[in-house]
């Protein structure tokens, strides 16, 4: 949902922790926000692939995104949370440690990726905003299950 209020330009951002780190979700890619529940494994799938299940009658692929930046494991204790999104007809949940609340930014504020940020985070930041006390980075969905895709395929 992008809305413009003069010459100002501002989107709106669900905001998720994963691994200590605040990243946003631009919100019209989010379909939905749910508690993953009877996970079922992938035999061979990269371990990025936390597994699939059945959702209001979707297949749903779980992406470990701890796993995919290179965040380490999750504590045991905490009950992951997962971000719908889907990408050409294929429905997607991102495993997160927490969701957030919903930031309306301006896009002229969003900054490029710092330059000594993690290549991992780099291909799938499309920028930070700074916000009071942390940054954070921005999502681009896509680069996320492209990167996903190639590591089903392999």
């Amino acid at each position: 949902m992008t809305t413009e209020t003069g010459d100002d330009h501002q989107k709106e951002y669900v905001t998720a922790m994963i691994g200590g780190q605040l990243f946003g979700l631009p919100i019209q890619r989010v379909q939905d926000v749910f508690i993953p529940e009877r996970l079922t494994r992938v035999p061979l799938a990269p371990p990025e692939i936390a597994g699939v299940l059945n959702l209001r009658g979707r297949i749903v692929t779980l992406i470990d995104m701890r796993g995919r930046l290179g965040l380490g494991k999750r504590d045991t204790g905490a009950a992951p949370m997962a971000i719908g999104v889907e990408l050409g007809g294929e429905s997607y949940g991102l495993l997160i440690d927490s969701v957030g609340e919903v930031h309306k930014l301006d896009d002229s504020a969003r900054e490029p990726n710092p330059i000594n940020l993690d290549p991992r985070l780099v291909r799938v930041s499309a920028g930070i905003h700074r916000l009071e006390g942390q940054l954070l980075m921005v999502l681009d969905i896509d680069r996320v299950l492209d990167i996903g895709a190639k590591a089903i395929a392999a």
